[in-house]
């Protein structure tokens, strides 16, 4: 269901920019995405591949949801993520696809990107669920850090294939007393 608030707004930090995914990223956004590395973790390890990722991107803009997320130092693009999955009726909206270039892990750019966007995101739903790969570890426990509690393991289907998958849940009460509680007031 398309939201009756924006799911897509530009929202600016000290270090990253998100801004709407247009059809014009996919070469910066894929050459992003071709490292094996940044998939290492992932259900879908062959991401890397155009023939995998083509069909993504195009998920990506569908969505309606999905950033570009830009360096603001360099102005290069240095990853993507998207909002979607709006339930009404729970008060909820995902947060996901989230990747960036191995050379922005660790630098403190997930956590400016996902204080961003519960900050906007808040002021509209009640709670955000992340769905993280069963052996994403490195993901569950950044979700995990902003306070995000684990409500359930379950298989996804996608192609055709089904992939062990958590589901997290992150409320605005847990967010005010996670690690980005500074960041969302």
């Amino acid at each position: 269901m398309t939201p009756p608030f924006d799911i897509q707004p530009v929202l600016v930090g000290e270090k990253v920019l998100l801004r709407p995914l247009v059809e014009g990223d996919y070469d910066a956004l894929f050459a992003v995405a071709s490292d094996p590395d940044v998939w290492a973790m992932h259900p879908f390890r062959d991401r890397y591949k155009s023939e995998v990722f083509i069909p993504f991107f195009a998920e990506a803009m569908k969505s309606k949801g999905a950033f570009a997320i830009i360096d603001r130092a360099s102005g290069n693009m240095i990853g993507g993520t998207r909002f979607a999955n709006y339930v009404p009726e729970a008060n909820e909206i995902e947060i996901g696809w989230t990747f960036f270039a191995t050379a922005y892990w660790r630098s403190g750019a997930n956590r400016e990107v996902k204080a961003l966007m519960l900050r906007h995101i808040f002021a509209f739903v009640q709670t955000v669920v992340f769905q993280i790969g069963a052996q994403n570890f490195r993901s569950q426990t950044a979700v995990e850090r902003l306070g995000g509690r684990l409500v359930n393991e379950h298989k996804r289907e996608h192609d055709g294939q089904l992939h062990d998958y958590t589901t997290y849940h992150l409320t605005r009460e847990d967010a005010s007393r996670g690690v980005l509680a500074d960041a969302l007031t």
